[in-house]
């Protein structure tokens, strides 16, 4: 290996942190989407089935 000074690691730390934070934040919005899709999923079977039961 060469000597001296490493090259570009601060570069490439930032680089990652950026990366993680954005990979972290994407991850998140995929949770929160799918959480307000399970609760609209709920809420609609909630109102089928009650329409079903009221006989008209």
């Amino acid at each position: 290996m060469a000597k001296g000074p490493e090259k570009n690691t601060k570069n490439k730390a930032l680089h990652t942190k950026l990366l993680n934070r954005k990979k972290a934040k994407l991850q998140e919005e995929k949770k929160e989407k799918a959480l307000r899709l399970k609760a609209l999923v709920a809420k609609m079977n909630q109102k089928k089935n009650s329409d079903e039961s009221d006989p008209i």
